[in-house]
């Protein structure tokens, strides 16, 4: 069976859908695959699909992973396969691994030489953390066996058939924290018959700046950033709370527990110290993405035999939900060129950036390749 992708990809970009609530591309995506007589299982983990192609032992399964929702940002741009949906966008190139995957489906599948079992995963919402611990939850190592998993993402600014990958920690954590500072509001001319929160929200800023420059060792990598700084008050009016929110990241559990530590110390002392209280909620949104190197040296392989391969890239400070994955299963991530001009060269999540077709048959090329050596 074959379709055509690129009419494909930009049916699922004009109809993006996000989170975990993906009814439509999944009915697409499931329907293709069962016309080409894959052992098609949807609702795995909510709008998650599995595809098996049943062509070997249990022991010996891989699977494959691609991500299909879409980012709540309105597109900016004009081309004739852009948004429908107002405020939902395909900003980060899902619809472009979805169509790569379902294209190495639907050629692997006509392929009597191969001789391996083959999950093809199909993942709703990446973007907030939480699609790959669904379809966990919902037992998808138990119900699809599998020895390893693998992923791929585009990156923009990188050259067509160019493939980045590397051993160990490529991708960070990311964690996230609210402070919520209490005070005693009152009139702005009298602050010294008051508590004032914001004030004690802003040395809270500063002291947090001291986690890695002072707490963190020098060959660690962590970025702590304050990015909301919010309060009840008004131009006369000293606030009673004051509110911050912000984002962590690193690449080890020990680093993401040493900053809360820290945190949760400055958060209390600075607090006291103004005569205000402070509450920190903290939490974590992705799992720091570990390369297992012997997978690494094999998704390299597969980079290779389809174009180039840079293992040396280093780590990258962004977040991916393919992470949990990797908790349960050993396996490995890699990066694809989507191209180094115009919309696919813009910066993920930029509301001006599109897939790059011409990528389509790297991809493709790629999850081939991977089938005989993962």
């Amino acid at each position: 069976m074959t379709i055509d992708l690129i009419a494909f990809r930009r049916d699922l970009h004009a109809h993006p859908e996000t989170g975990l609530d993906l009814p439509r591309t999944a009915d697409k995506v499931a329907a293709v695959l069962e016309a080409a007589n894959l052992d098609v299982t949807r609702g795995v983990g909510g709008h998650g699909v599995v595809a098996t192609l049943p062509r070997g032992s249990d022991n010996d399964a891989i699977g494959f992973r691609a991500d299909m929702d879409a980012l709540p940002i309105e597109e900016a741009n004009g081309f004739g396969h852009r948004s429908t949906v107002a405020g939902k966008f395909h900003g980060c190139g899902h619809d472009g691994h979805t169509a790569m995957l379902l294209g190495a489906a639907l050629d692997l599948a006509q392929d009597e030489t191969l001789d391996r079992t083959i999950h093809f995963i199909f993942q709703p919402d990446e973007e907030n953390g939480t699609g790959a611990q669904a379809m966990i939850d919902d037992g998808l190592f138990d119900r699809f066996p599998m020895r390893a998993v693998y992923g791929l993402h585009n990156w923009p600014g990188t050259a067509l058939g160019a493939f980045l990958t590397g051993p160990g920690p490529f991708f960070a954590f990311e964690d996230n924290f609210e402070i919520r500072i209490t005070g005693r509001g009152g009139h702005a001319s009298m602050p010294e018959i008051g508590v004032d929160p914001l004030v004690t929200g802003a040395a809270t800023v500063m002291e947090l700046q001291t986690i890695v420059s002072r707490a963190i060792a020098g060959g660690d990598h962590a970025v702590v950033s304050v990015t909301e700084f919010l309060t009840d008050g008004a131009r006369n009016i000293l606030p009673t709370h004051v509110t911050l929110r912000g984002d962590c990241r690193g690449y080890t559990p020990a680093v993401s527990q040493r900053i809360q530590t820290r945190m949760r110390d400055i958060c209390t002392g600075v607090a006291a110290a103004h005569g205000a209280t402070a509450e920190l909620s903290y939490s974590t949104s992705f799992q720091p993405l570990f390369n297992d190197p012997a997978h690494t040296n094999r998704i390299a392989k597969a980079a290779a035999e389809t174009g180039t391969v840079d293992t040396t890239c280093g780590r990258y400070g962004t977040s991916e939900d393919f992470a949990a994955f990797l908790q349960h299963r050993p396996g490995a991530f890699v990066l694809m060129g989507n191209g180094t001009n115009g919309p696919h060269a813009m910066p993920l999540h930029n509301a001006g950036y599109d897939f790059n077709d011409d990528a389509i048959p790297h991809g493709i090329a790629f999850w081939k390749a991977l089938s005989r050596l993962g």
